[in-house]
């Protein structure tokens, strides 16, 4: 259904130049995301677009706030991804300062289903998710071998208000015992400052197109450790065992092509050591997912709930370096 477009956007597309002062325009508001408004619409030229504007306060129920300029950091992202992967992020028409409104590609989910809808079928293709880690790795080789993008992505504030608090240290509180553990896996993550991190790398952020995987909502971009968007990606796959629990076994093959992929295009830093760190901070998203701010809303028996805290507080107080040992744990707990 078309709507007018908010004030806001329409001022913003104006000031990038893709509408005229004084235009109308009408649009479809889009749903899925918990952090922006966003708008799909057919400018005057014909031209099919995405819109989107940063919110204040996240769309969650608890009182989640996030830094309104962080679409700036999401514009730059999508242009070093192109720049690193052509076809890897939407193309960026332009972004506003001043409006918050950030205008891109919009691709049809016709030809570029979401993943996540994908995996909630059962779908496990291990080829895609190969190429998911592939292509991850091969933005942070890039990113890492530009001298200049640590001072375009000093975003530490950001990361930590849509990261580090609502998923690490908010976790912390709910489990007192495991504070310490959680606030220095935090605390590590946020001094690792090695490449360009995407901070969302999520199924319901990765669509698969025609020629492969295409990232989307680069929000918490942040000059920092390559290893959170590996953990956070891999922790996604390990919670859909019990979304889909026919395809379980599926998923864990997926996780493990996944991180051959990415480790072997490593090649700013040693392979071991990103690993162990992602070792570290994987069972700590994995607790986060059913206790920190966001947890997942597919996840709604205690029962699952209790498997998830069981197996990743094992892990927090028996750490591991190696990321096949956290899914040969959750595989003991599932069967997968």
């Amino acid at each position: 259904m078309l709507e007018p477009l908010p004030e806001a956007i329409t001022a913003g597309l104006v000031a990038i130049g893709l509408l005229a002062p004084g235009a109308a325009m009408r649009g479809e508001a889009l749903a899925g995301g918990v952090s922006s408004d966003i708008w799909h619409l057919t400018l005057p030229d014909g031209q099919e677009i995405c819109v989107k504007r940063a919110l204040p306060k996240l769309k969650v129920a608890a009182d989640w706030r996030a830094p309104v300029e962080r679409n700036i950091y999401e514009a730059r992202w999508l242009q070093e991804a192109d720049r690193a992967l052509p076809g890897a992020a939407p193309k960026l028409f332009g972004q506003d300062e001043e409006t918050g409104a950030l205008a891109m590609e919009f691709l049809s989910p016709a030809d570029h289903p979401v993943w996540k809808a994908r995996l909630r079928d059962g779908n496990a293709d291990l080829a895609f998710a190969a190429e998911v880690g592939r292509r991850i790795a091969a933005i942070h080789a890039h990113a890492a071998a530009q001298s200049g993008l640590a001072a375009a992505f000093s975003t530490d504030e950001i990361f930590h208000a849509i990261r580090l608090e609502p998923y690490l240290l908010a976790t912390a509180r709910a489990h007192p015992d495991l504070a310490a553990i959680l606030e220095d896996i935090a605390a590590v993550t946020a001094c690792s400052k090695r490449s360009l991190v995407h901070g969302d790398v999520s199924p319901k952020n990765i669509l698969c197109g025609p020629a492969g995987p295409v990232f989307l909502d680069a929000e918490c971009a942040w000059w920092g450790d390559p290893a959170f968007d590996l953990a956070f990606c891999l922790n996604h796959l390990l919670l859909k065992c019990l979304w889909t629990p026919h395809a379980a076994a599926g998923f864990m093959a997926c996780f493990e092509a996944l991180v051959a992929r990415y480790l072997d295009g490593i090649t700013w830093e040693a392979a071991d050591a990103l690993e162990a760190r992602a070792s570290r901070l994987l069972p700590a998203l994995f607790l986060a997912r059913v206790d920190g701010k966001s947890p997942v809303e597919y996840l709604t028996a205690e029962a699952d709930k209790n498997r998830v805290r069981r197996v990743a507080r094992a892990l927090l107080t028996r750490p591991t370096d190696r990321l096949l040992a956290v899914r040969a744990a959750w595989g003991e707990e599932t069967g997968a």
